[in-house]
């Protein structure tokens, strides 16, 4: 996909590509969808997956559109959230799509904020697997509670397990998603995964770009999908400001990194 630029310099995606319901329907492999910023959608062989949904309104002016009204999401066999972050959990999505959503799943503080907000929440531990319709999650960890620099959010400890990523075995590949997170040695250490929602944030808080590169490099062959980039009207914030073109320039085997479309998909595939 060719990219586009916003009036302030910001690399972004082109036109959004409005979805359907047929995006929730049954399907012989496993497709992945991009819904802007770190919004994910898997649909494995009709199990349909929702990470970090935000499809209404937002605290920060945006570049895109949504791709799908979150009314009009049929139903989700699970619905997983990774950290408290506010451009990761947004109640009013969650509300509306509640009554479609068989499970949520969420790490230790934020599964209690979830319940509080009348959310069933299933709580799982980093290394702890759970298995929805046969597909296999692990939650892996992550270094991303910035809320502990912070004198503003010092009323209560801010714990690194309460922040993950999600590690996805389908029966057509392993999908990782690190989420949000500086890099840690268990990062490198990983078996290969056949695709990586692939943050590459240049920030002390994310991974860093030149980190970025390096984990690209320790699975060569997995398919990057760049998430966390031209979504956000920012152009001061590096955590929003990725350009996968110049990711292309960097990284080892550039034809492996997929700029998605907003609601753009990408099958799975075995390496």
């Amino acid at each position: 996909m060719s990219i586009t630029f916003s009036k302030t310099g910001q690399a972004m995606p082109e036109k959004t590509v409005k979805l359907d319901t047929s995006a929730f329907d049954t399907i012989s492999g496993t497709e992945v969808y991009w819904l802007g910023n770190s919004s994910l959608l898997i649909n494995s062989r009709g199990t349909i997956i929702l990470i970090d949904p935000i499809l209404d309104s937002f605290d920060m002016p945006l570049l895109i559109d949504m791709p799908i009204a979150s009314r009009d999401i049929p139903r989700v066999d699970a619905l997983l959230i990774s950290h408290i972050d506010n451009d990761h959990l947004a109640f009013d999505t969650l509300e509306n799509i509640k009554g479609q959503t068989k499970s949520f799943h969420a790490p230790a503080y934020v599964a209690d904020v979830m319940k509080e907000k009348g959310f069933d929440t299933q709580e799982h531990a980093v290394g702890e697997v759970f298995e929805v319709n046969g597909i296999k999650i692990k939650p892996t960890p992550t270094k991303h509670n910035w809320q502990s620099e912070k004198e503003k959010y010092n009323f209560r400890e801010w714990k690194e397990e309460e922040y993950v990523g999600y590690w996805i075995e389908t029966l057509d590949g392993t999908i990782w998603l690190p989420s949000d997170s500086r890099l840690l040695p268990e990062h490198l250490e990983m078996d290969n995964p056949d695709l990586i929602f692939f943050d590459f944030s240049d920030n002390e808080w994310h991974i860093g770009y030149d980190n970025a590169l390096l984990e690209a490099k320790t699975y060569p062959k997995a398919d990057l999908v760049c998430i966390h980039w031209g979504s956000i009207d920012a152009f001061d914030w590096a955590v929003f400001n990725g350009n996968p073109d110049k990711l292309r320039e960097d990284v080892v085997n550039p034809e492996r990194v997929h700029d998605l479309a907003v609601g753009g998909k990408l099958r799975l595939t075995k390496k």
